[in-house]
């Protein structure tokens, strides 16, 4: 699998559970806190991509 394939799947599915991280102690999914975890899930998932490829 092409790596610049690999690293945009693993930061989407970040972005996708980064996003659901804060309806565990009920904040709504558009949040902010749930934009904040959005994008450090998708952080995490480009570094996470980066380290598979």
């Amino acid at each position: 699998m092409e790596s610049k394939k690999l690293i945009w799947m693993v930061m989407t599915v970040g972005l996708f559970l980064g996003s659901f991280v804060p309806m565990l102690w009920g904040a709504g999914e558009l949040s902010f806190s749930s934009l904040i975890f959005s994008t450090l899930g998708g952080f995490l998932g480009i570094w996470v991509g980066f380290k598979l490829s």
